[in-house]
């Protein structure tokens, strides 16, 4: 415990440290520029104190909870014994690593549903377009793009593909699709892909990555092992800017008969 204890205060420290220049910032400009008093100084500082303690005790379960459970994951369902392979045998077929995939959709799906920030962006989305963008709909098509995103990554990492030929292919998709989609629903989509990797989705996608890159034989984790969250910002907009092209061509299969 006084171990623990120990360490936690160095994480509150670094918090602290990394946190402190960005209040800086914002009173400087407050009390400088605006010239303008702090509302509520008291509650403002206890907020703050939430705000630091809230991200040590997150970077904390990060270090405990979330990065362990990935690289054990990764590690479980890439050893010989659970693929059914002979232990002694070290190239494997792509294939066989199909547990690897849909526990990559799967982690994508849920992790990208339980995002702070796209709820957020979600129901500001459906308020602002009086409720013709749907809070969940958008909610599942990022999460569906997450899914694919990190499904195809995975399938690089096991391959030894190389990296900016999937984002450079990836990319072309996402202008094609630009240049065919609504304007109100194009930055929407570029959004979706940033709010799609935050506080949930990061952690459990770089162990992942990382756990898996140490996993399989003939990978580096330094090389292979990233690369995963851009998978994941990628894939969500084109998830959005696809579901965009999808209603435009329903919507004109409603239309068509009346004419």
């Amino acid at each position: 415990m006084i171990e623990w204890s120990q360490h936690f205060a160095w994480v509150f420290l670094g918090t602290c440290r990394d946190v402190l220049p960005i209040a800086a910032v914002i009173i400087g400009f407050q009390l400088f520029v605006i010239r303008r008093p702090l509302a509520h100084p008291k509650r403002l500082l206890v907020g703050f104190l939430y705000v630091l303690l809230g991200i040590a005790f997150f970077l904390e379960g990060l270090d405990k909870a979330l990065f362990p459970l990935g690289k054990l994951m990764a590690s479980q369902l890439t050893t010989p014994e659970f693929l059914g392979m002979n232990p002694t045998e070290k190239n494997l077929s792509w294939h066989t690593y199909y547990w690897v995939y849909i526990f990559a959709a799967s982690i994508g799906f849920t992790t990208a549903l339980a995002e702070p920030s796209l709820l957020a962006i979600a129901i500001k989305a459906e308020q602002i377009s009086g409720g013709s963008i749907h809070a969940l709909g958008l909610r599942v098509a990022v999460a569906i793009g997450v899914s694919v995103g990190l499904t195809l990554g995975t399938f690089r990492i096991v391959t030894g593909g190389e990296l900016y030929l999937f984002i450079l292919v990836g990319y072309i998709i996402v202008l094609v699709l630009t240049l065919f989609s609504p304007k109100t629903l194009i930055g929407l989509a570029y959004d979706s892909g940033g709010v799609s990797t935050s506080t949930v989705t990061v952690p459990l996608v770089t162990a992942l990555g990382l756990g898996l890159a140490q996993a399989v034989p003939g990978r580096n984790p330094l090389i292979d092992g990233f690369g995963l969250i851009a998978f994941a910002c990628q894939f969500p907009v084109i998830a959005v800017l696809s579901y965009a092209q999808i209603a435009k061509l329903l919507n004109k299969n409603k239309i068509s008969p009346k004419n």
